[in-house]
């Protein structure tokens, strides 16, 4: 119930320019927002950042999330497929809806910029139950 919380708090602060938002050793400033040529849809940039061991529980995207790892060993899983290993320079595509985690299995702060193009107006991060 906390992890649901703590999601729905980084999701709520994630909608603000520039927001800092922590939640057991994630911390997600949000970049930019804007309304693309497809209605209804728009782009969000946001840097993750991964305390050494954090980890970013169950979640989906009411959209497609495209990462680029900036710094750091990220180890996501994408719905039922087998976990993969990505360090700085390593991208993944993320379909819209699929629940997917991450987590940091460097020694230090591992960083990627994630590019959202989703459903304008909806909540950006929906915790898996």
């Amino acid at each position: 119930m906390k992890t649901m919380i703590a999601l729905g708090l980084a999701a709520s602060l994630a909608a603000l320019p520039g927001a800092h938002a922590q939640q057991s050793g994630v911390t997600r400033t949000d970049l930019q927002r804007h309304d693309l040529g497809i209605p209804g849809r728009e782009a969000i940039q946001v840097r993750v950042d991964l305390a050494p061991g954090a980890v970013a529980p169950g979640h989906s995207h009411p959209g497609e999330e495209i990462i680029y790892v900036l710094a750091g060993t990220f180890e996501y899983q994408v719905g039922n497929d087998a976990p993969v290993t990505l360090k700085a320079g390593g991208v993944l595509f993320v379909p819209a809806g699929i629940v997917h985690r991450a987590r940091n299995v460097g020694q230090g702060v591992a960083s990627e910029l994630a590019t959202y193009v989703v459903e304008k107006g909806k909540p950006l991060v929906v915790a898996a139950p």
